[in-house]
């Protein structure tokens, strides 16, 4: 009774394991190829017209700068300025003592007078000899001294007018003016001290300050490269009028106000091979200073068939070049690779290895490689985070 027990159990036992048995023979008789092909974000390549704005380093510059130097020598009487203050074309700024310029101006004033007075009395005569020597009263050789001292008489009257008139001058000298409108910077003499003209050291500096110029070098590399591509047709022109300027501060932040590119250096600078170029910026609140170090971004151009894709679809082989997965045709991974021109915000312009309707993987790159087949799911293009742009970069070819 105890055998045929045993045995019972023993057939189930058996039974289970067969069961089990078929069961994973079953599983393993799955092919890999009937695993769902995985899924991908793509984005379709389109042509779209993009602003080329390129980002230069730069420095600020008076749009215009006096060195107040005396033009006479004399003692200062008085400083009429604040040092920091703005003044006016014309605002008094250091007064010199008149007093020795005032009595040269009266001496060369009564010289003046003095030599008029004998100018008439010659020239009464002069006339009157005229008229005599037609009837022989007198002899030529009077009429003819008489008649030279009265040109005499008009030179001298001629030269005591300029040495009036540089008494003038030299008196009006005495008080120094600005000569153009903004800010004035610290005096190097106080009143008391002793200048004299044409001086090697400035009395003061006047900045007009509003507007300023902003300073910005650019590779001759680079203005060759766009002026190349203007004239193939690659880029268009943004339009005939002067080019704007925004202008980012030292600690990132933009200017609020545009500027506008107003001269193109005609020289190349010898030791760094840039070209400086030169705006026109509005500084009504008196924020930008003379030497401050700014970035100038200009929109030179536009490209209307750029090709743009996002940073993260990009990638480098051993050689450096860049490389995207694309999708083709029959949905399976292809390795392209492709020359990025330059970086625009958080995106690369593709100048060469793509063309407008592939697509580009930009998700899921880490769950596929060349030759997959895959599921390709259209994914909204990234936007770009900044329109600047950085220099050219070369991403391999």
């Amino acid at each position: 009774m105890k055998t045929t027990s045993h045995q019972h159990m023993a057939s189930i036992a058996v039974l289970a394991f067969i069961s089990v048995l078929t069961v994973a023979c079953q599983s393993g008789d799955k092919s890999p190829k009937d695993k769902p092909a995985p899924e991908v974000g793509v984005m379709t390549i389109q042509l779209q017209s993009q602003p080329m704005e390129t980002e230069l380093p730069g420095r600020t510059a008076a749009h215009m700068v006096a060195e107040i130097r005396p033009q006479v020598g004399g003692i200062i009487l008085k400083r009429a300025f604040t040092e920091g203050a703005n003044v006016k074309a014309g605002d008094l700024l250091y007064q010199i003592d008149p007093a020795p310029y005032q009595a040269t101006y009266a001496s060369a004033e009564a010289a003046l007078q003095k030599t008029d007075a004998s100018l008439a009395s010659v020239k009464l005569k002069a006339e009157r000899y005229a008229q005599l020597v037609k009837i022989n009263a007198v002899s030529s050789q009077d009429n003819d001294d008489i008649q030279a001292s009265l040109r005499q008489g008009e030179a001298d009257l001629a030269s005591a007018k300029a040495a009036l008139e540089t008494a003038r001058i030299n008196l009006a000298y005495t008080r120094i003016v600005s000569p153009i409108a903004g800010r004035v910077e610290t005096s190097t003499v106080t009143p008391g001290a002793l200048v004299t003209a044409n001086q090697e050291t400035a009395l003061t500096t006047v900045q007009q300050l509003d507007p300023i110029y902003v300073d910005i070098t650019q590779p001759s590399s680079a203005l060759l490269q766009l002026k190349r591509q203007l004239a193939s047709g690659a880029l268009k022109k943004v339009g005939e009028n002067a080019t704007r300027m925004r202008v980012v501060l030292e600690d990132g932040s933009l200017y609020a106000h545009d500027g506008v590119l107003s001269v193109t250096g005609v020289t190349v600078n010898q030791s760094s091979g840039a070209v400086t170029l030169r705006a026109v910026v509005p500084n009504p609140e008196g924020l930008l200073l003379p030497g401050m170090y700014v970035r100038g971004i200009l929109q030179e151009a536009v490209n209307t068939h750029a090709i743009l894709i996002p940073q993260q679809s990009m990638s480098r082989n051993n050689r450096g070049e860049g490389t995207v997965l694309v999708v083709d045709a029959e949905n399976k991974v292809e390795l392209r690779t492709l020359t990025a021109e330059r970086a625009i915000g958080n995106q690369w312009l593709i100048s060469k290895g793509l063309s407008a309707g592939e697509k580009v993987i930009v998700e899921g790159l880490q769950k596929v490689k060349v030759g997959d087949t895959v599921k390709a799911v259209e994914v909204a293009a990234p936007g770009a985070t900044s329109t600047t742009q950085a220099p050219a970069v070369a991403a391999g070819k």
